[in-house]
C-alpha cells in the first residue's frame, strides 16, 4: 500500500513516502526498546516536566498541525486546531496526575506489609487510524509515556505527514530521541511488529477487521491488546426531551470531524410522539450547515477522507433507500473534485436496512421510530455495537435508570458523547475492549505487581 497524502478536497498528491524496509523496522525497534529500559527508572517527577513540554509545543505550533491534518484527511481547520489543543490538554492532565493515577497502593494479607505498585511494561505498538489522527495518537502516548513505556506508532497510511510530526513534538519537548518513534509501514509488517518479543503490548483504533487481526496476532504471542473499534451509536430521544438543545446536539454529534467518528451519533431513535417535530427541526439543522473547502474558516462539512470511503458510504444509503428507507435531504453525490457529500437523513429505517444493522461512516444519519421509552432501549441496544450512547430527557433520574440499562461503554444524559481525559473511554461488544484515558487507561499498560513482606 502506497504510504502517501493526497488532499481529499481536491484529490491532488502533496507527498508520497517510500515504505520501511525490513533493517528499519529492526533498527528502529532496537532503539526504542534501548530507549524505553532507560527511560523507565526515569523517576515521575522528572517526566512530568516532559509531558508539558510536549502540551506546550502542540500548542505552539497549532496552526501548522492543524494545516496538516486538514490537508491529509479533510477535517474543517477549526476542528483541526481544537484537536491540537485537546492533545495538549491530555498532555496536562497526565503530567500532573499520572504520579496520583500509578501510586502504590497498600493491601491486606498475613504479612507485615503489602501494597501493589503499577510498573512499565516496555515497548507498546499504537496501531492509529486517520479520522482524528493526532488525538488518538496522544491520548495513547500521553499515558503510555507517562507510566515509563516506549511507544511505536503504525498510523493510517493516508495521514504520514501526521505521523512524523507526532514523533516531533516529543523530540521537540525534550523526551529520549527514540522512546517515541513512528513506523512508516503499511499493514503487512504489522504482525511482524506485534510479534517482536521487544514489543510487550498493542493498542488499536480502527475497524472490527482490523481489530480482530490485531487481536489474533497477539493472542498468539499472549501479549496484552486494547481495541477501540467502530461504533452505531444512539442518540435516543424520549418524549420529554427539549428539542431545541437536542437537535443542536443531534446535529453537531452527527457530523462532527465530518461524520467521521465511532463516537458519532449515527441512529437517531425518537419516540413516535415527537418524531414529526424531531425530524422537522433536525432537517432544518442539517440543511443550513455550510459545505465547502475545508481549509475555509466557515466550513462546517469538509470532504470525506477518501473517495472510496465515499463510494461505501453512498451504496450504504442507495441500499436503504431501495429497502424501504425514505430520503429527507441529501443522498446524492456532488459533481467535481473531492470526495465531498452531503449532509444526509434517512427516516423510516427499519432492520433489514444498511442504515439500521451496519456502521454508516460519514454524515448520514439514521432516524428510528420508537414506540415508548422501553422500545427504545430495547433498539438501542439492537446492535453489535456497543461504544458510547446519548440519551435526552427531562427527566435526568429517569435517564440515569435508563443509562444502566444501556450497553455502552458510556452514556451522555442530554449531552453528546465524546472523549475527555478525565473520563474512561471504550467500548463493549464488537466495539473492543480495554479503557482509554483517566486512571483506567495509563493502568491499562503497566505491571499490577503485588508486594509482601513477611
Amino acid at each position: 500500500m502506497a504510504i502517501e497524502t493526497l488532499n481529499p478536497a481536491t484529490g491532488e498528491l502533496v507527498e508520497r513516502f517510500a515504505e520501511w524496509s525490513r533493517e528499519q523496522i529492526e533498527a528502529t525497534i532496537a532503539a526504542t526498546h534501548r530507549a524505553a529500559a532507560a527511560w523507565r527508572g526515569m523517576p515521575m517527577a522528572e517526566r512530568a516536566p516532559l509531558m508539558r513540554g510536549a502540551a506546550a509545543v502542540l500548542r505552539a505550533g497549532k496552526e501548522e498541525y492543524a494545516r496538516t491534518m486538514t490537508l491529509e484527511m479533510g477535517k474543517p481547520i477549526r476542528e483541526a486546531r481544537a484537536e491540537v489543543e485537546k492533545c495538549a490538554w491530555a498532555c496536562d492532565y497526565y503530567a500532573e496526575t499520572a504520579a496520583d493515577h500509578l501510586a502504590a497502593e497498600p493491601a491486606e494479607s498475613d504479612g507485615s506489609r503489602a501494597y501493589v505498585r503499577f510498573d512499565p511494561l516496555g515497548v507498546v505498538l499504537a496501531v492509529m487510524p486517520w479520522n482524528f489522527p493526532f488525538w488518538q495518537v496522544f491520548r495513547f502516548a500521553a499515558p503510555a509515556l507517562m507510566a515509563g513505556n516506549g511507544g511505536l506508532l503504525k498510523h493510517a497510511s493516508n495521514v504520514p505527514r501526521c505521523a512524523l510530526a507526532i514523533e516531533q513534538v516529543f523530540r521537540e519537548a525534550g523526551f529520549p530521541a527514540d522512546l517515541f518513534r513512528t513506523l512508516m509501514i503499511g499493514s503487512g509488517p504489522v504482525a511482524q511488529v506485534i510479534s517482536d518479543p521487544r514489543v510487550v503490548a498493542v493498542t488499536l483504533t480502527g475497524s472490527e477487521p482490523a481489530g480482530r487481526q490485531v487481536a489474533a496476532t497477539a493472542g498468539k504471542a499472549l501479549k496484552k491488546s486494547v481495541l477501540e473499534l467502530g461504533g452505531s451509536d444512539p442518540f435516543v430521544v424520549l418524549a420529554d426531551a427539549d428539542l431545541g438543545p437536542c437537535c443542536a446536539a443531534a446535529t453537531t454529534a452527527r457530523t462532527l470531524n465530518n461524520g467521521q467518528s465511532c463516537i458519532a451519533a449515527k441512529r437517531f431513535i425518537v419516540v413516535r410522539d415527537r418524531l414529526g417535530e424531531f425530524l422537522e427541526q433536525f432537517q432544518a439543522k442539517m440543511a443550513a450547515l455550510v459545505v465547502g473547502d475545508p481549509l475555509d474558516e466557515a466550513t462546517q462539512i469538509g470532504p470525506l477522507a477518501r473517495v472510496d470511503l465515499r463510494a461505501e458510504l453512498h451504496d450504504q444509503v442507495t441500499r436503504s433507500v431501495a429497502a424501504g428507507a425514505r430520503l429527507v435531504i441529501g443522498g446524492q453525490v456532488p459533481s467535481g473534485p473531492g470526495a465531498y457529500y452531503p449532509p444526509t437523513i434517512l427516516a423510516d429505517v427499519v432492520p433489514g436496512q444498511p442504515a439500521y444493522d451496519e456502521e454508516l461512516f460519514g454524515p448520514v444519519a439514521s432516524v428510528i421510530a420508537a414506540d415508548d421509552a422501553a422500545d427504545a432501549i430495547r433498539i438501542a441496544n439492537d446492535t453489535p455495537f456497543g461504544l458510547g450512547a446519548s440519551l435526552w430527557t427531562a427527566d435526568t433520574a429517569l435517564g440515569e435508570v435508563f443509562a444502566a440499562q444501556v450497553d455502552a461503554g458510556a452514556v451522555f444524559i442530554n449531552g453528546m458523547v465524546k472523549s475527555d481525559p478525565r473520563l474512561p473511554f471504550g467500548g463493549i461488544k464488537t466495539s473492543g475492549y480495554g479503557r482509554e484515558l483517566a486512571r483506567f487507561g495509563i493502568r491499562e499498560f503497566v505491571n499490577v505487581k503485588t508486594v509482601w513482606v513477611a
